[in-house]
């Protein structure tokens, strides 16, 4: 597969910022997510952690997954939209992870997830029939299903904080892929109307209850 520049080029510009954050703690503790300095109004970093990762596998996988995805977007609405969607739903992450955290000072996070999430989105809307493989399942699963489960788990993951892993941000991103897919090429609300219903009910109810996943 031919790579676009543009996509090559927010690649290496992860792998680079991730791999000078993995040996320089004072250039990584500058640029993460974190509450009490975002609060203290360094809103950069709501942009610079989605370039940082924790480990040479959180952005192998990142990474990998966006190659996969982007070209969905890329061939079929454009660099210029693919470049919407994706810092879109960067910011959407980095958005709702304020607002849901925003008494825990402390809380930090780092990585290009959320964005991610917001390009996976964008390509089930483009591609509702896309069959995806997760392990350890043996079999495909389509991809409007794994949408609709992937909002589920990790609005579940936001209330029992599950792990260490950034659940509100991937909700986040993904309705940010979500709605800005629907922003940008309106015609998906035509061509994949059902699978447009099916991810827009839980974001609904994420809006309407989610005061209630304190």
């Amino acid at each position: 597969m031919n790579i676009d520049k543009v996509l090559l080029l927010i690649i290496v510009a992860n792998v680079l910022a991730s791999i000078k954050g993995f040996s320089d703690r004072l250039f990584f503790d500058k640029y993460k997510f974190q509450i009490g300095a975002i609060n203290r109004g360094e809103k950069i970093r709501m942009l610079t952690s989605g370039f940082l990762h924790v480990d040479y596998m959180h952005l192998i996988l990142n990474m990998y997954v966006l190659y996969i995805f982007a070209p969905i977007i890329i061939v079929k609405l454009g660099i210029l939209k693919f470049l919407i969607i994706y810092f879109g739903s960067l910011i959407a992450g980095s958005v709702l992870t304020q607002t849901y955290h925003k008494s825990e000072l402390y809380y930090s996070a780092v990585g290009a997830s959320g964005a991610v999430a917001g390009i996976i989105y964008a390509a089930i809307l483009l591609n509702p029939g896309m069959n995806l493989m997760m392990f350890p399942l043996p079999i495909p699963i389509p991809g409007y299903i794994f949408g609709v489960g992937y909002l589920l788990y990790s609005i579940y993951g936001m209330k029992k904080q599950l792990g260490n892993v950034g659940h509100t941000a991937h909700l986040g991103g993904a309705i940010g892929g979500y709605a800005l897919l629907l922003l940008v090429y309106p015609d998906a609300f035509l061509y994949s109307t059902m699978t447009v219903i099916l991810l827009g009910i839980p974001i609904v109810l994420l809006l309407l209850f989610g005061h209630k996943l304190k």
